[in-house]
């Protein structure tokens, strides 16, 4: 029989018989599939566990574990509890076949078969699976543009709406409205910019990963203490910089770096009232630069910074902040991972949060390091 260039996936094949194991092995293996094979229940629970299949082809009768009693095994792990399952029978006991179904299987095969029916059916159940599989990521991609739109989209609107609070109210002084008109002006700029860089990455399928480019480090600490100086300054709080003879550019998108650097800026002022919020340029390892956003505020228990860089873990002790959806440092990590850096918490001597972020410095720099 010819291949019929079906979808291609692993099969998990278990049988007591080796004449059996070895028919229906050639015959999955000639129609494109990946056919693992096992003699028993332990072998092939021994087998799934390093290699998860997309579909099981179990015998029903087996000396020691079962058809059933090895399904009823698998299905206690949570990763394979929705593996399609297809029982090889000689048996056509309705109680037998029931009990089957009642056990998780979705489909059954009398043996002796014909093997355009024990195609059909494998080609049916595995294709489902794969359709399912392939949705399932689909969704997840979305659900994770959608974390990040919404949660970068945050920092350049909260700008805005401060800058126009002060405005509507006439909170500042005459010669201080350019400032604030610009603020709002960058901060729309900049939320347009997220926006259109996302719709980029999902046109080309790569949702959540970086934009390839560089930045000067120096200028992203500038444009940092110019965006923030006057919300910081409107919480009692101010922004001190050292580093300045730093220069040199890393291997990171500017806006991409900015968007991680505010993130850190943000949850200083929000957990650190009335501190001082340090940024420090140096150099990290060979051939990485480091920037360091650093607090005098309370820092982060011990218990919290076991889960601090996961998804939806929120810095604070107290009442969540609804304003807070928890995903910035994760976000933050998975871009600076994606760019070879990394991002990572030190507890700061004396009391305080410090913020490492290192990044590698970019090829374009190495030979003139000072931008």
């Amino acid at each position: 029989m010819s291949s019929s260039g079906t979808t291609s996936g692993r099969i998990l094949v278990v049988d007591d018989q080796p004449a059996n194991l070895r028919a229906v092995s050639a015959l999955l293996t000639r129609q494109g599939y990946e056919v693992l094979t096992a003699g028993h229940g332990e072998q092939a629970l021994e087998i799934a566990s390093h290699r998860v299949p997309d579909l099981l082809l179990l015998d029903m009768m087996m000396p020691g574990m079962d058809g059933f009693e090895l399904l009823g095994n698998l299905r206690q792990r949570p990763e394979w509890q929705r593996l399609p399952a297809i029982f090889l029978t000689a048996a056509q006991d309705r109680e037998l076949l029931l009990r089957a179904f009642d056990a998780g299987a979705v489909d059954y095969v009398t043996k002796p078969f014909m093997p355009e029916e024990l195609l059909a059916r494998v080609n049916a159940h595995i294709g489902l699976k794969l359709t399912r599989d392939r949705l399932e990521r689909v969704a997840h991609e979305r659900q994770e543009l959608v974390n990040l739109v919404a949660h970068d989209l945050k920092n350049p609107l909260s700008s805005v709406l401060f800058a126009s609070d002060v405005l509507r109210n006439n909170a500042c002084k005459p010669e201080r409205v350019p400032r604030y008109l610009e603020m709002i002006h960058e901060s729309a700029g900049d939320a347009i910019g997220y926006i259109r860089r996302y719709l980029e990455l999902q046109a080309t399928h790569n949702a959540g990963s970086p934009t390839v480019g560089s930045a000067c480090l120096r200028d992203v600490v500038g444009w940092l203490v110019d965006r923030y100086e006057l919300q910081l300054e409107s919480r009692g709080m101010r922004v001190q910089v050292s580093g300045h003879n730093l220069g040199g550019r890393v291997a990171i998108d500017e806006r991409v770096l900015r968007q991680v650097a505010e993130n850190l800026i943000s949850n200083a002022m929000k957990y650190a009232p009335g501190s001082t919020i340090e940024l420090t340029m140096r150099i990290g390892s060979p051939g990485y630069l480091q920037l360091r956003v650093e607090d005098r505020g309370p820092g982060i228990s011990p218990m919290r910074q076991r889960e601090l860089f996961k998804p939806f873990t929120r810095l604070g002790d107290g009442e969540p902040d609804e304003n807070s959806s928890g995903l910035g440092l994760s976000l933050a990590r998975q871009i600076v991972t994606g760019v070879g850096g990394q991002l990572w918490y030190e507890d700061r001597e004396g009391g305080g949060a410090r913020f490492v972020l290192e990044l590698p410095v970019a090829q374009e720099a190495v030979a003139e390091p000072s931008c």
